[in-house]
């Protein structure tokens, strides 16, 4: 019903789960860290095999629910640097929309956002909430470009 920076607290290993309400990122280490992965309303019996992870869901962080609009600035260098664009709604390729080859800051002004190492909201995804995010190297994806992205909105629920 909440996030949960530890799932070892409440149990040794999570293979499954059964999400009834919202929506979720899932990740494969404690405070979440590593691979994520979005869950909305359903079961997910053997993620494990779907995802391809090697290990169980580690902690947990619960997507509130948004009605507002959308609004995110994105940057071709760390540090808001190099070209920038001004997103409000989903983008299912960089390269063709913004002729931009990078992503590796951005500024989320409004909404929630999931962003996809490839075109088409396909491959590893990290979740973004309102705020400033300098360096997605600095957090720990120093090795993914980001080529996508799409709005977390209602009708996700």
């Amino acid at each position: 019903m909440s996030d949960c920076a530890d799932m070892s607290s409440y149990m040794s290993r999570c293979h499954s789960c059964r999400v009834e309400s919202g929506c979720f990122m899932v990740y494969d280490r404690p405070n979440y860290m590593g691979n994520q992965y979005f869950f909305r309303r359903g079961e997910y019996a053997d993620y494990m095999s779907m995802m391809g992870w090697r290990d169980c869901i580690r902690s947990c962080r619960m997507i509130p629910m948004y009605r507002g609009s959308y609004r995110m600035r994105i940057y071709e260098r760390e540090n808001f640097g190099g070209m920038m664009h001004e997103c409000m709604d989903d983008c299912d390729n960089f390269m063709d929309r913004y002729r931009m080859s990078d992503c590796m800051s951005c500024h989320v002004m409004d909404g929630h956002w999931l962003m996809y190492e490839q075109p088409h909201y396909r491959g590893r995804m990290m979740y973004l909430r309102p705020g400033e995010y300098r360096s997605f190297r600095d957090m720990g994806y120093g090795g993914m470009r980001f080529m996508s992205m799409r709005r977390i909105m209602d009708s996700f629920y």
